[in-house]
């Protein structure tokens, strides 16, 4: 038996689906344990894309349980429009399980994200206005609804008739046009439930259950590190725990019970939002490789903003996840540049800076320090992948040979392309 976190080592976007998907293949339940549909992976299937919000990557393999954990917020509407589209494309959906602690995104929580990224000014986040903020908010504030809630009507009814004169009074106080209706939101969420029924389980009981009986499970995080609420460069963060602790805190599982955690990361770097971002390329150099790269936020479309690959980040994200080892994508996208570079302090006021800082506002006056290195040509990277890693060129082993080394920890696969069989395992 072994159980792995997945969790992004950068700002999200390092490719945790394709690499979720593959190591899913020796795993019998796959758990999706923080964030919401603000999150976004792309897996290629068969030649077929498929975007997945709130679905954990597990569920486009039938024979595992794919499971989202109660320290996800999940709107049920979002949920069930996606299950939909899957089961029209052939994919059987029965395998998932929605966790009964799971809290709901209520409409008024994404009214509530818009209005705050409007008030906040130069402290917005750049957020996916989906909800996922308030939704956390709620939550912790103690009066959010959870999946629970839609199967006790007294509960539910209780909750909404206390939370949403609240929420209606906030929005006329800064003269928006919203206002929910008590019976109208209750009805609503009771035909979810309804909807959702089949699928509610406690997690923290099927995953005890699972670990007992000797089975692998596959903890999925969504965003990055550096996006992480604690960790990450605050206040230009998401609103969840985005490091391997919350694999624990998300599904229900005491944190002995993880044997092992996976840091994707990307071979140059990538964000999208707001913030500070030092290693950051603009310019042709930057388009070429946002444009190669297909950087484009799978939830929003959004163009991301890129830089080099920044090991100032990496140390801190290892530290934090406790990383056992790395898996390494878009190798092939750097492909054709005659020199690249590598992130590996900050210069501020005559001093190098080589430990992530606290103080996010004053990254923005930071300047990179960069080691180069001599760029690839084009491959066949589809051929390379079918023969192994010795087989890449000298000048991509140098640069992984590099990060290794650098943060002491196993690239253990390389990605090479965007297909499940374009992945090399040393």
């Amino acid at each position: 038996m072994e159980n792995v976190v997945i969790v992004g080592a950068q700002w999200g976007d390092e490719g945790k689906g394709k690499i979720t998907d593959y190591y899913a293949e020796k795993s019998d339940i796959v758990v999706r344990f923080q964030g919401g549909n603000n999150a976004g992976h792309t897996i290629e299937l068969n030649d077929e894309k498929f975007k997945l919000h709130l679905l954990p990557s597990g569920i486009l393999r039938e024979d595992k349980q794919a499971v989202i954990g109660n320290g996800v917020v999940v709107d049920p509407g979002v949920l069930l429009n996606e299950i939909e589209e899957l089961e029209s494309r052939g994919i059987d959906t029965s395998n998932l399980v929605l966790s009964d602690r799971a809290s709901l995104i209520m409409p008024y929580h994404k009214a509530m994200d818009e209005l705050e990224e409007k008030l906040k000014g130069n402290l917005k986040a750049g957020t996916t206005k989906k909800g996922i903020g308030p939704c956390y908010s709620d939550k912790v504030a103690r009066f959010g609804i959870r999946v629970v809630d839609l199967y006790n009507k007294e509960a539910l009814k209780d909750k909404l008739e206390t939370v949403v004169p609240i929420k209606n009074k906030i929005f006329e106080a800064y003269e928006e046009d919203y206002h929910w209706d008590v019976e109208e939101l209750y009805q609503d969420h009771l035909e979810y439930g309804e909807r959702l029924k089949g699928y509610v389980e406690d997690v923290s009981v099927l995953l005890d259950r699972a670990i007992k009986n000797g089975r692998n499970i596959l903890f999925e995080g969504a965003q990055g590190t550096h996006l992480d609420i604690d960790h990450g460069v605050y206040p230009y963060t998401t609103s969840s725990n985005t490091t391997a602790a919350a694999a624990s805190l998300g599904s229900g599982i005491g944190p002995k019970n993880i044997d092992s955690v996976i840091g994707i990361v990307k071979a140059y770097t990538s964000r999208v939002g707001t913030g500070p971002f030092p290693s950051e390329l603009e310019g042709d150099l930057g388009d070429r490789i946002r444009e190669k790269g297909g950087e484009y936020g799978t939830t929003t479309g959004r163009p991301r903003r890129v830089g080099w690959l920044d090991l100032v980040m990496l140390k801190y994200s290892k530290r934090v996840n406790s990383l056992t080892e790395i898996a390494l994508t878009n190798i092939d996208v750097l492909s054709g540049l005659d020199e690249i570079k590598i992130c590996v302090g900050y210069k501020h006021e005559g001093e190098t800076i080589e430990e992530f800082p606290a103080d996010i506002e004053a990254m923005y006056e930071y300047e990179p320090v960069n080691k180069t290195f001599k760029g690839w040509e084009e491959q066949d990277w589809q051929e390379i992948s079918e023969k192994g890693y010795d087989y890449l060129p000298d000048e991509v082993i140098s640069y992984i040979d590099f990060i290794e080394e650098s943060l002491d920890v196993p690239i253990t696969y390389i990605s090479v392309g965007p297909k499940r069989d374009q992945t090399i395992k040393r």
